[in-house]
């Protein structure tokens, strides 16, 4: 399945720095996600090399804040590539595998 099953993401950017938050659609999926979406996947799974990654949990809003310096590319005004805001890399990660629960369709 993927994390968009599980969950929804809240985006923002300022300057280089992209933050996204992964919201459980239900607070008991929270550990799943706390144990798959790691910096580690997030990082391979957006292709971010040099980024520096910060986790931030928050366990009672069912939440997780990542904090990801350099991932604009200079930033939203400065960058030349083709979409940089957070709100891409948000719709993008929402595609992660989640390995661990079976859907309706046996996924």
């Amino acid at each position: 399945m993927n994390l968009s099953e599980l969950a929804h993401v809240r985006t923002g950017d300022k300057g280089d720095t992209s933050q996204i938050s992964v919201i459980a659609f239900d607070e008991a999926d929270y550990p799943l996600l706390a144990e798959q979406v790691t910096p580690e996947r997030v990082r391979a799974h957006l292709r971010l090399r040099d980024c520096a990654i910060q986790r931030y949990e928050l366990p009672g809003l069912g939440a997780l804040n990542f904090v990801i310096g350099g991932a604009l590319e200079g930033g939203v005004t400065r960058s030349l590539a083709i979409d940089p805001h957070g709100k891409t890399l948000g719709s993008q990660l929402l595609s992660l595998a989640i390995p661990g629960r079976i859907n309706a369709n046996n996924e």
